[in-house]
C-alpha cells in the first residue's frame, strides 16, 4: 500500500491520538498543579493518565507496525493500533495506581505486562482466524 493511502487509512487514528494526548497531558498538568489528592482528583488523574499514555503511544505503535510488517502483507488496521496503544495506557495507569499503594515492584510490573501482551496475542490470533483465506493461485 502506498504511503499516501496508508496515511489516509490511519489519519483518523492519528487525529484521535493527538486529541487524546493533548487532553490527557494538559489535564494531568492542571490536576497535579491545582488540586489536592482527594478521591475525585485521584481518579481523574488515573483517567487522564490513561488518555495521555494512549494518545502518546499511538504514533510509536504505528511506526513499529510500519517498520516490521513484511512486504506484501496488508497493513495493520487503525483499530488494532489504537487497541495496542490502549494496552500501554492501561499498563501505565495501573502501575501508577499500584505505586500509590506501594505495591508496585519489578516482578509485579513484569507479570502485568506479560498478561496484557498475552491478551493482545490471543486477540490477534482470533482476528487472524476470522480473516478469509486467500484464494488459491492458478499456476496452469
Amino acid at each position: 500500500m502506498e504511503e499516501e493511502t496508508l496515511l489516509e487509512a490511519h489519519g483518523p487514528v492519528l487525529a484521535a491520538a493527538a486529541l487524546l494526548a493533548g487532553v490527557g497531558w494538559v489535564g494531568l498538568g492542571i490536576i497535579v498543579v491545582t488540586t489536592i489528592p482527594t478521591l475525585f482528583p485521584r481518579w481523574l488523574f488515573f483517567a487522564l493518565g490513561l488518555t495521555a499514555f494512549t494518545g502518546t503511544t499511538v504514533p510509536f505503535v504505528r511506526l513499529l507496525h510500519r517498520r516490521f510488517t513484511p512486504a506484501g502483507v496488508a497493513p495493520t488496521p487503525g483499530h488494532v493500533i489504537l487497541r495496542q496503544s490502549l494496552w500501554v495506557g492501561l499498563f501505565g495507569a495501573t502501575c501508577a495506581w499500584l505505586q500509590l499503594g506501594r505495591v508496585l515492584s519489578l516482578p509485579v510490573a513484569f507479570l502485568l505486562a506479560v498478561g496484557l501482551i498475552a491478551i493482545e496475542w490471543f486477540l490477534r490470533a482470533r482476528d487472524r482466524s476470522r480473516r478469509p483465506a486467500a484464494p488459491p493461485e492458478d499456476n496452469a
